[in-house]
């Protein structure tokens, strides 16, 4: 009791007020350390100096956040569905976690109205949301720790914004797609990034190829890593389904059971 009482007095007195009240309007709690949810909001077109100086934005924290999202959700599903198969948990965790998930989730949460970004990247990066949530994340890891990111990811964001049993329906996310396809028929799948280059406005741009069974299927681009994955998973589907030749050359490259 006592220590709530000091977080309420330093809040009250604190210049980043609003920022105090907003995490807790969606996490539920006030941040130990408001410099890392600060940070969260930063994106790399508008970086901000640390104490020491040196240019930061909320791309570590992203990168940090989508392991542990990855992680909370792998074992959420594990113990949810403790009769589905393998490629089954992949899919479905690949579904939650996609671009289009976390950025409507962020959208929710209203993460686009604080992210610090320049105009421009806004409009173009069509998941800045999405990878803020995921920067969220990562500052609720470091402020708080695991158990509280898995409160948050299983109670906020699973619980209050997705339906497992529609999501399990969906067929939206190409990449898991091509997974179970390979799954099913034993083809190994590779993703190799092919490219690194940036538009006219300095924001950066991924190609992305997937190999099936060591032969080249397709590539795409987009804005981050997973977003080129996923164009270049739908070519590939699509190259599977209309090209019989190609499919046949990639079948018959099937591991043999075991």
């Amino acid at each position: 009791m006592f220590n709530n009482l000091i977080s309420s007095i330093k809040l009250l007195f604190s210049k980043d007020k609003e920022l105090y009240v907003f995490i807790h309007s969606i996490t539920g709690f006030y941040p130990k350390d408001i410099s890392y949810y600060r940070l969260a909001l930063v994106h790399r077109s508008m970086p901000v100096k640390d104490e020491h100086g040196h240019w930061v934005n909320n791309e570590r924290l992203e990168y940090l956040g989508d392991a542990v999202l990855d992680c909370v959700v792998a074992a959420y599903l594990y113990n949810h569905f403790p009769e589905k198969h393998e490629g089954f948990l992949t899919s479905t965790r690949a579904k939650i976690v996609q671009r289009e998930s976390l950025n409507r989730i962020g959208e929710s949460f209203h993460l686009n109205t604080r992210i610090k970004a320049m105009s421009h990247s806004t409009s173009h990066n069509s998941y800045i949301s999405g990878n803020a949530l995921e920067a969220l994340v990562g500052a609720i890891f470091l402020d708080r720790g695991f158990k509280a990111c898995q409160r948050f990811i299983e109670g906020k964001i699973i619980a209050d914004h997705l339906n497992i049993n529609d999501l399990i329906k969906t067929e939206q996310n190409f990449k898991s797609r091509l997974i179970e396809w390979t799954q099913k028929y034993r083809i190994s799948i590779e993703f190799e990034l092919m490219d690194t280059y940036s538009d006219s406005f300095g924001n950066p741009i991924f190609r992305t190829g997937v190999i099936l069974g060591g032969i080249y299927a397709a590539d795409d681009t987009g804005y981050s890593k997973k977003e080129s994955h996923q164009g270049a998973s739908k070519k590939a589907l699509e190259r599977l389904r209309n090209d019989k030749l190609f499919r046949e050359r990639v079948l018959a490259t099937a591991s043999p059971q075991n």
